[in-house]
Formats: structure tokens, sequence, C-alpha cells
């Protein structure tokens, strides 16, 4: 890492945050949302501190805890103590409602929980319905019912945990069923030293130190967010970590720390490209080398917009929780317009039939993917793990394209999926809450337009006998699902039919649902 702000390190050895926080504790590598500086050596202090007190509380390999928290420090730390002791970190998406929260707290195993008092409601209702002992609660903040987050530190020596080894994150990730699943990898039973952790950065082509600053715009829940903030950290990247994104206040961040590189989804390019020119001409992004964005569908005209204004650092890539994937730069969208990119260096793209038989370039079918850095299974879930392989290679159900040059064209989505502000959202699990209305007798969910968002949730019932259609029953059912649904799931509006369309089989025809709400908007695929 050049000078400048952050400083140079003394060390460029390999080891990641471990043998550079020993080397140079003294160097800053993060940013907290209140601004606040941590150096290398306090950090490494707590990481060290959790370590110690989560094997105090009773975690052992393999073990894991889970953590319903802000971006901060505080999830950092909980990262980086799973990766040095074995452990799985199981983050779980704050904006989930207690029931949802208790599924994954209780699915996962896990043997703590750390909240904070900002989903003090949610995180209570999750440990009590999950039967999560007191004694195994922590808070950072006050939490009725939860031990201090300080309690799990305290006391404990700063020393180097003995019995170190690789842990892994578990990320829960939702599928048709409306049951999210954990994403669970073998732990590889090497030392955290012996793993290149932030190799992952250099499939697109970001070096270690050289300069390089990492914004954390995005919650840190997201497996790609996380991923990306710890291989930075990990190669000798400070981080600059935001709790509510707001985009004015992103330019500042990136002028002010000049950043370097961050990971954002379309709908951040939406708000950025809306500020008023005066605004948007304020602030210096020059200092960017790679705003990276994935997670969802990106129109064109956004792309370009953003490339014109960003220049060639705007680059996409395609991948999922289950791993991936695809990259593309500027120059190779601009090239290829829609593209998501070639296979990473570690990974393998092909495209399927329904038959099982690899498609020659130019033919759609199901893509795969193939990664030479291991495998994982559905937690719990041998079904799942087994019905979305063929072979070594994975799907995640996208429908697409590979051309002659092995660049990859998405041309449908993951069956039924909405993608609203970069967020999946699976309408089985809202229908499921749905049709736990009384006045309910069949119900659909899917993606409707929304300017900001991309998509909306958008419900169409088929009202019980007995029950008038009308503003009063829909606000019924959508105070029904508040209680059921994370916010973000929840429908918007809720329209009625007198009978869904369903084949003979019971298959509902969504599409004939569906269809008329995109009537002169170009659905993102």
């Amino acid at each position: 890492m050049s000078d400048g702000p952050w400083g140079s390190p003394r060390t460029k050895s390999g080891g990641g945050f471990w043998s550079q926080a020993a080397a140079d504790p003294d160097r800053v590598v993060l940013v907290a949302p209140d601004g606040e500086e941590w150096t290398a050596g306090r950090l490494l202090a707590d990481v060290n501190r959790l370590v110690h007190g989560l094997r105090a509380a009773g975690l052992e390999r393999g073990d894991a805890f889970a953590v319903v928290l802000p971006n901060g420090t505080a999830f950092l730390t909980a990262c980086l103590a799973a990766t040095q002791a074995g452990f799985y970190l199981v983050p779980v998406n704050h904006h989930l409602v207690g029931p949802e929260i208790a599924w994954i707290v209780a699915d996962s195993g896990a043997k703590v929980l750390i909240a904070h008092e900002r989903f003090a409601g949610a995180a209570a209702a999750a440990a009590d319905e999950a039967g999560l002992p007191e004694a195994v609660r922590y808070a950072v903040g006050e939490v009725p019912g939860f031990r201090a987050y300080g309690e799990l530190l305290a006391g404990q020596p700063e020393s180097t945990p003995a019995d170190r080894t690789l842990g892994w994150v578990m990320n829960y990730t939702s599928g048709t069923t409306g049951r999210p699943r954990g994403i669970r990898r073998p732990l590889p039973g090497k030392l955290p030293e012996e793993t290149y952790l932030g190799g992952f950065l250099g499939i697109f082509g970001i070096k270690p130190f050289d300069g390089n600053v990492h914004l954390v715009c995005s919650p840190l829940y997201h497996t790609a967010v996380l991923q990306f903030a710890a291989a930075a950290l990990h190669i000798g990247h400070p981080l600059v970590l935001m709790d509510k994104w707001g985009p004015e206040e992103m330019l500042r961040l990136i002028e002010t720390h000049r950043c370097t590189h961050t990971h954002m989804v379309p709908t951040q390019f939406h708000r950025l490209l809306a500020l008023p020119e005066e605004t948007r001409g304020r602030y210096d992004v020059s200092s960017m080398r790679h705003a990276i964005h994935g997670a969802a569908p990106c129109p064109d005209h956004v792309k370009r917009a953003m490339i014109d204004w960003w220049g060639s650092c705007v680059e996409e890539y395609y991948a999922a929780s289950e791993g991936g994937g695809a990259f593309a730069t500027a120059e190779d969208w601009l090239k290829k317009p829609g593209t998501v990119g070639r296979a990473w260096p570690i990974s393998e793209l092909a495209v399927f039939d329904d038959d099982g038989n690899r498609l020659p370039p130019g033919r759609l079918g199901t893509v795969y993917m193939k990664m030479s850095t291991g495998g994982f299974r559905y937690h719990k879930d041998e079904a799942k793990t087994a019905s979305n392989r063929i072979g070594d290679f994975f799907t995640v159900g996208d429908l697409g394209v590979l051309d002659e040059d092995g660049y990859l064209f998405l041309r449908d989505r993951k069956i039924d999926m909405i993608i609203s502000g970069g967020v999946n959202i699976y309408p089985a699990e809202i229908e499921s809450a749905l049709l736990a209305h009384p006045a309910v007798a069949d119900a659909a969910a899917f993606g409707i337009p929304h300017a900001d968002w991309g998509e909306e949730v958008k419900a169409v019932v088929e009202p019980a006998e007995g029950h008038a259609p009308g503003p009063e029953l829909a606000a019924a059912i959508l105070a029904h699902c508040e209680s059921r649904l994370a916010s973000y799931k929840r429908p918007r509006s809720v329209d009625f039919i007198t009978h869904m369309p369903r084949d003979p089989n019971g298959k509902l025809y969504k599409r004939r649902l569906r269809d008329p709400y995109w009537e002169g908007h170009d659905r993102p695929l």
C-alpha cells in the first residue's frame, strides 16, 4: 500500500490480517460508521477476546453462532473470530421478524446469539422461540433478557488462541420451499494463515495493498458484501463502513477516504443517478478503481449512465451465495452489451438442457457453475443438495446462453423469484403467509415494476367463500403479513381474482397473472 491518509504498512507478507496486525498493530484498518478509527492491534485484541469468550460459552470447532447486527466493528470481529477458531458464523438479515430469525438460529444449531439493540424485539422473540438459553444471548446495547456483549469479552485475554483452525461463514439462502437453507462448506482443517483469504478479490484484478481502500456500502449480512470486506481486510485494504446507505454520503466518503473499490447493487446506481447534477459534480470519485455490482440485473441505460459518470471502474459479476461465477469489465460489457461476463479463473460455466446434456454455444438452457475451491451442501437438506447438481456442477436455476467467446448472457432468473433493490425474495414464503389468512382461498405473489427498486411485491388473492374483495379485505391481508414477513418481503398491494389460473394438475400459470403488470415495461431478466 502506498503512502497516503492510511500510512504505509510495514509488511506485505502472507498470513492475511493476522500477520499484518502482528507486524503493524498501529496501522488504521477500519473506520466505523461513526467515524471512529480502529487500528489492527485493537481489532485483533477484540477478535482474540471474542474467541476465548465463545469457547468459554461452550463453542467448539465446527459449532455455529449467529449475529443480528448492523454494519460495525462487532460484525467484523465476529467474522474474524469464526475464521480463526473453526466456528461457523451465521449472519442473519436484520430485517427479518422473530419467527424467521428463530428458524435460522434453530436450524443452524447456533449455540450463541449476538444481537444489536436496534433489533431487540425480533431478536428476543427469535431467541425465545428457538429455545436459546439466556446465558448465551448477548446484546450490543440493551436488550431485555440478553447479557451485555461486553461480558462475552470481559476478562478474556488478548493472547492468540490455542488450536487455531480456519472457520467459515454459513449464509442462509431461501429456496422454492420458502424455508431458508444454510450453505455449509466443510472446514479444511488448516491454519488461517495457510489459506489465501483475500485471493477472491484477485478475480476482479484487485491487488494487495496498492493504495486500496474498500468502502462497505451495503449490509454485511449479504454473502458477497461480507466476502468482499473480509477479503479486502486480509490483503491489507482498510475498510470504511457505512451503516445506513445514502447516495450523497457515499460520494462524500469516497472523496474523504479516497476509496478505491466497493460492492454495489443496481438500486444504488438508480439513487446516485437521481441526485441533482450539481450534487454529483460536487464530489471527486476519481479514486474509484472497481465499482463492482451484482445481486440483480442492471438495466442497460443505467449501466451506460454509470460508466459515463464513473468510467471503466463500473464492473459486473454473476454469482450466488453458493458460489460463482462470471465477471465482466466495463470494456467487456460495452463490447457485448448485456453480458454478465466470462468464467472466473477458479470457475467453469456450462449450460445444460433439461435432460442433463451440455449445450453448445448459442443454445438456451440452465446455467451451471463449477468451482475449483471446493463444494458445499445445503444444511439438513440432502434432497436440495442433490437436485441442483450435474456431476461437480451446480445451478441456482437461472436460464442463459454462452456465446462462442465464453460470455454468459442471462435470459431469465430463478423461477418466479422477485429481486427488489438487489435482494432476493421468494414468492413461496409470501404465498404461505397469505394462505394462512382465513379469508384467502388461493394466492400468488410476484414482482411488478418499481422505478427505484426494480420490482416490488404484488399479491393476487382469490377470496374464500363468504369474503368480499375490496379495500377492507386488502388492508386486513396486508396487516396479517406484517407479523409474519420482513418488511421487504411484504406485498405492497393486493388485487383480487375470482378464480386463480391453474392447470388440471394444480400448477399455477403465474405468467398470466404477472404479464399484464409488465405491459409497457422492460422486465429485467
